[in-house]
């Protein structure tokens, strides 16, 4: 396996698939292999947390159509990431959506930037599953059935995984990130507890506050590993 070379690097080669469309009607998009059995790595389902695209995205690019071996949203929040909001069009944080048996209605609070103890309220929906982002990506999942989900956030800068796991030992090795089994303050109705609730192990790679360019360096090498299934096995 080797790397695409950096002039072919400007465009998304592989196969991609609308999955479903967002709240303001723009599409939702998988690429590469979609079929059972396919680990699934995603980002951005924070809108505010691009980092996380640029990354994912690099890494896509590094890959060559015949060594990808997972399936790759780089935007499961294409509304939120154009407007930079960390909700969605009408302000749902879609990682608070999930129908996990923790959900709870009202809103959440969010930083308004890591530098300030200012907070925003987002909702977390009418009900689970009220948003066309949620329920297209969990029918995705669905679809996918796979041993495994990574989600792309920023920025803290850890590896959360309920239990460790191959993946989240190669995932620490590699980056030099530390590792956490869950976050320090609320969070109902995620994608993680929903993904744990029916035995498929979710990880989160909470990308550290660094610039797009730092990100595309530090992460998109790691990311391109694991894209190719050489990082740790597939399940």
């Amino acid at each position: 396996m080797t790397d695409v070379p950096l002039p072919e690097r400007g465009l998304v080669r592989h196969p991609v698939e609308r999955y479903g469309t967002t709240r303001g009607a723009r599409a939702l998009e998988v690429f590469g292999p979609a079929a059972p059995g396919t680990p699934l790595v995603l980002a951005a389902i924070h809108g505010n947390e691009s980092e996380t695209t640029v990354a994912l995205s690099a890494a896509l690019r590094t890959v060559g159509t015949g060594d990808l071996r997972c399936a790759v949203v780089l935007a499961a929040n294409p509304d939120g990431l154009l407007l930079g909001t960390r909700g969605n069009a009408v302000g749902v944080d879609l990682n608070r959506n999930f129908p996990a048996s923790d959900w709870r209605g009202g809103t959440v609070l969010s930083r308004w930037s890591s530098e300030t103890r200012q907070i925003v309220e987002l909702s977390t929906g009418e009900a689970p599953t009220s948003e066309p982002e949620t329920t297209a990506l969990i029918e995705l999942i669905e679809r996918l059935s796979p041993p495994w989900v990574l989600s792309l956030h920023a920025p803290i800068g850890v590896i959360i995984e309920a239990e460790s796991s191959a993946l989240g030992d190669a995932l620490v090795a590699r980056t030099g990130l530390r590792r956490a089994s869950a976050v320090d303050y609320p969070t109902p109705g995620t994608l993680d507890s929903w993904s744990s609730e029916r035995a498929i192990p979710c990880l989160t790679l909470e990308l550290p506050r660094i610039t797009h360019d730092d990100a595309t360096v530090r992460f998109a090498p790691i990311l391109a590993d694991l894209l190719r299934g050489a990082l740790a096995p597939a399940a």
